[in-house]
């Protein structure tokens, strides 16, 4: 059995003027040539609007060649006769969860697939249970899945594909919403059926540590596959990569950085452990000097509140700035006095000041996203205070909708904030309820569009016809439109390649230090939070644990991975080495800083 053949697809998306007529084509394949063998463990990688998305619905016949054809376990997709049979072997999990969960009970919703094969009621049952705990969900089987956070109900969903036990698995960027360790753990789940069951994988993703242990890499560009082979092959071309808009892990970075500066590394590092492996090697036999670490950088008066009370984790040193934004001893609790009562929030306790960038971090469910819509008053605080310039939102006469043009709010799906009939008139809601001018409100869209990277000739197009990375850009230019005082981001980089989301996280960076903007970012990626964040709020079972510099946070690398986080991948070389004797910085956050102070420990020893 072939799982996947694929020769010279071509796939165009064809809109249609109000009459029916062709409008527009748009050419999302092109004559692409891909295959599969049996059991293989395929990822497939590329910018947004590479054609991804596309390929991977063909393959579950949920497209139509244009022309070319393709086989899904010998079967054709063109082919109505197969349509049932190629479903029931090659299992898709979709960027979004909502699209995929049909039932009222967890439980139910894993089960839906096997009983609908016409599995044994028992077979089902033992089903659920394990592929409930590969991703981490046992505890919430007889849960509602309107009651799970986005995270949660992507695990949810991937669960119950795995329950169906196909021939071939499709993820279309199924870790989008999960932590670090979710994400690991599912992934682990995935490469075990693969292994144990010679269940075909086919992973599509923007995390390129994801894919180092894959078999094969397809790399796909304007429709086409531009590069393919090995992970070690496909890392060792950094640079056309990078021309692809993409990037490489950490540790393959940081690695061909030495590299061009002299020091001896392999041409392409996979992980953390080969990294400081090889750099081990690199070092080795040379006189070891011992190296004052240098001055701790990033730091702030934040570092002198380590041993604060609980009850004050979350306020800031910030002289005599007043807060913009404050919670006190915030309690949120969902379902109360029914069986699915739940506790979210816990006295949590927070300042947020002018033009500071915060990172909200913490395990899929520890209350996050129920946090930041208290902050603009989308959700209302059981008990507890939140005050924005002073005043309790939540006092009778409050003018909340006002609030909301003060504090945005971008959420997890962008499908939950786009309605209008095009992306231009979408992006002008928030302003024109603003009551500013006609002129006025165009301009702020169309600053807003240009500043996202939403090209001209998609404004009068249907915002739900763009794909989701697109559709993202389009949900954070709606809120920036408005021009609030505070911006929160809910995931807002999830769906986007590499260079689009350091574009948007840089512009928006920019855009706060020109004008004082506050930003709150809500993110998995810890490489995001260490770049841009002045202070690292952590969330744990709807508490606040930690409030300080990202530096301090990612020292406690033990307690984060407890409760589902990790550091950075090249925190945790530098403790690697460290801890190995290696002089070098352990509280290295970024790649720059890790490559100039074992540049200048090569320097010392050499």
């Amino acid at each position: 059995m072939i799982p996947v053949w694929v020769k010279g697809l071509v796939h165009d998306y064809v809109t249609r003027d109000e009459e029916g007529n062709k409008a527009e084509v748009k050419r999302a394949l092109d004559h692409v040539d891909l295959n599969v063998e049996e059991g293989q463990f395929i990822a497939v990688l590329g910018a947004n609007g590479s054609g991804k998305s596309t390929l991977a619905k063909h393959i579950n016949a949920l497209l139509l060649p244009t022309d070319g054809q393709v086989l899904t376990c010998d079967m054709d997709t063109a082919d109505d006769r197969y349509l049932w049979e190629i479903r029931k072997s090659a299992g898709m999990v979709f960027q979004n969860p909502d699209n995929q969960i049909v039932a009222s009970v967890v439980e139910e919703d894993v089960g839906f697939g096997p009983e609908n094969l016409g599995v044994p009621t028992e077979e089902i049952v033992s089903r659920v249970r394990d592929c409930l705990a590969a991703v981490g969900m046992s505890k919430y089987g007889e849960n509602s899945p309107n009651h799970l956070s986005g995270g949660q109900k992507q695990r949810v969903a991937i669960a119950g594909i795995l329950a169906m036990e196909p021939k071939c698995i499709l993820m279309d960027e199924p870790t989008a919403m999960l932590d670090p360790i979710g994400r690991r753990e599912v992934l682990e789940t995935v490469h075990r059926l693969n292994r144990e069951k010679g269940i075909t994988v086919i992973l599509i993703t923007h995390y390129m540590e994801e894919v180092i242990d894959a078999d094969r890499i397809f790399v796909m560009s304007a429709g086409k596959v531009a590069m393919q082979g090995t992970p070690r092959e496909i890392f060792a071309r950094s640079e056309e990569l990078r021309e692809l808009r993409l990037e490489v892990p950490q540790a393959a970075e940081l690695a061909h950085e030495l590299a061009k500066r002299g020091i001896s590394m392999p041409p392409a590092v996979l992980s953390a452990e080969e990294f400081a492996e090889a750099y081990k090697c690199a070092v080795s036999g040379k006189t070891t000097a011992k190296l004052t670490e240098s001055p701790k950088s990033g730091a702030s008066l934040e570092e002198s509140r380590q041993d604060c009370p609980e009850n004050n984790i979350g306020l800031s040193e910030n002289g005599s700035k007043e807060p913009l934004l404050s919670l006190r001893d915030v309690r949120y609790v969902y379902g109360t006095g029914t069986a699915y009562e739940t506790v979210a929030v816990d006295g949590v306790t927070l300042d947020l000041f002018p033009g500071e960038y915060v990172g909200l971090i913490g395990h899929t469910g520890s209350g996050k996203s129920t946090l930041i819509q208290m902050m603009n008053g989308l959700e209302r605080a059981t008990s507890g205070t939140v005050s924005y310039q002073g005043e309790d939102i939540f006092r009778d006469g409050y003018d909340r909708r006002a609030l909301r043009s003060s504090v945005g709010l971008v959420f997890q799906y962008p499908d939950h904030q786009l309605f209008e009939s095009t992306v231009l008139a979408d992006v002008s809601f928030g302003p024109k309820n603003q009551g500013l001018s006609e002129e006025e409100i165009r301009e702020r869209a169309e600053w807003a569009l240009r500043l996202v990277g939403v090209s001209e000739d998609r404004w009068q197009s249907s915002p739900l016809e763009l794909s989701g990375g697109q559709k993202r850009r389009v949900a954070i230019a709606g809120v920036l439109a408005m021009k609030p005082k505070i911006l929160i981001l809910d995931e807002p980089t999830a769906g986007l390649d590499p260079a689009g989301r350091d574009e948007i996280l840089g512009e928006i960076d920019r855009i706060r230090r020109e004008t004082g903007m506050t930003v709150v970012l809500v993110s998995h990626r810890m490489e995001d939070v260490a770049r841009f964040a002045d202070r690292l709020m952590v969330m744990d079972d709807g508490h606040l644990v930690y409030a300080e510099p990202p530096r301090e946070v990612f020292k406690h690398r033990e307690k984060l991975t407890s409760i589902g986080l990790e550091v950075p991948q090249v925190t945790r070389i530098m403790q690697m080495l460290a801890a190995d004797g290696i002089p070098c910085r352990s509280d290295a956050i970024t790649v720059a800083e890790a490559l100039e102070n074992l540049c200048a420990t090569e320097a010392a020893v050499d």
